[in-house]
């Protein structure tokens, strides 16, 4: 560390570096140094260059630096357990983007690494940080709704372009793989691990091609968790309903923070990531005096940088990890079920 801070290099000079991690860590210089990013190619056509930090087209800029404390590893899936692997093997902590890894196993040794060599390590599940998830809980444990019955959870786009220009299956490009390692975790880091899961994983262009649907139900005692997506729907379905025994939550609309990110509107700035009053969630229930209510419910803010500031308390300070190896490996298991017996 360098004063009291954890000095950080990137794997990666892209879009997950730039837009979903450097933005968040810039906010929080307190707790953090970005030291080196190394790309194979390096270029700021895209992404501007940062300054006082190197930029290096050989790895071993970073993982033979012994000032570095953490490497984030943001490159494709294929390549994660390989950067994963180094970083730990030179003795420094690792947070890496989702999916974790390609097959549990991977994911199983990995951990298993870290854990023998007394590191840190975790996935990058930022979603767990997304306001319209936060509003759902904020919901519940409002009690108003009674007891949960069901929870759907949409993640849904209108890009037929992307299946249809894909001729083959792969398991680590399908849309499984590429979005249920956002709402899974969700799911599981809320509620725990379910007692059985229904898995309906489709490729609706046929076989051979690209993996552009699936409908996953974890059951929970009587509560029935659903995680749906599509590429195909012109019109998306409500991010979040939720049903329970006196009412229901309805949030029409996701998190912003990424609709601002893409924009070049960075945290730190008025009003980033915040939902306005029209995109609050609408709450109906009866009360305990069976009393009709309906009202919209201000949505909480989220903040992906929240990922970070549970990494500083887990090595700095020795707080139990926030995204726990358990819940990385199940969901990596749900991932592969999820997709076998495609082709």
């Amino acid at each position: 560390m360098t004063g009291n801070k954890l000095v950080l290099a990137y794997i990666g000079n892209g879009k997950s570096a730039n837009r979903y991690h450097i933005p968040y860590v810039l906010q929080r210089r307190d707790r953090f140094a970005i030291k080196t990013i190394y790309s194979p190619r390096i270029r700021h056509d895209v992404w501007e260059q940062l300054e006082n930090v190197a930029y290096t087209e050989d790895p071993k800029d970073v993982f033979a630096d012994p000032d570095i404390d953490l490497v984030v590893v943001n490159t494709g899936v294929q390549h994660h357990y390989e950067y994963a692997k180094q970083a730990l093997e030179s003795g420094k902590h690792c947070l890496c983007e989702k999916p974790f890894m390609a097959t549990k196993a991977q994911a199983q040794e990995i951990f298993d690494m870290a854990k023998e060599k007394g590191l840190f390590c975790c996935a990058y599940q930022n979603r767990r940080y997304d306001s319209d998830f936060l509003t759902v809980q904020k919901v519940i444990e409002s009690k108003k709704l009674g007891e949960l019955l069901e929870v759907e959870m949409h993640y849904d786009y209108y890009r037929p372009q992307i299946p249809q220009g894909t001729d083959r299956f792969c398991a680590l490009e399908s849309y499984l793989y590429g979005h249920g390692c956002h709402t899974l975790d969700q799911v599981i880091s809320y509620f725990g691990k379910p007692q059985k899961v229904h898995y309906d994983v489709r490729q609706l262009l046929g076989e051979g091609r690209m993996n552009d649907y699936f409908d996953i139900d974890l059951y929970y005692q009587t509560l029935k968790v659903s995680v749906k997506s599509s590429y195909f729907r012109v019109k998306s379905r409500p991010r979040f309903l939720v049903y329970g025994k006196k009412g229901m939550f309805v949030k029409e609309t996701e998190d912003r923070q990424e609709e601002h990110l893409k924009l070049f509107y960075m945290p730190g700035r008025p009003e980033f990531g915040l939902d306005e009053p029209r995109h609050y969630g609408l709450l109906t229930y009866y009360d305990e005096e069976g009393i009709f209510h309906e009202e919209k419910v201000p949505s909480a803010a989220g903040d992906y940088g929240l990922v970070y500031d549970g990494i500083y308390e887990s090595i700095v300070n020795g707080r139990e990890p926030v995204i726990k190896p358990w819940q990385t490996l199940l969901q990596m298991e749900m991932l592969e079920q999820g997709v076998a017996g495609l082709k």
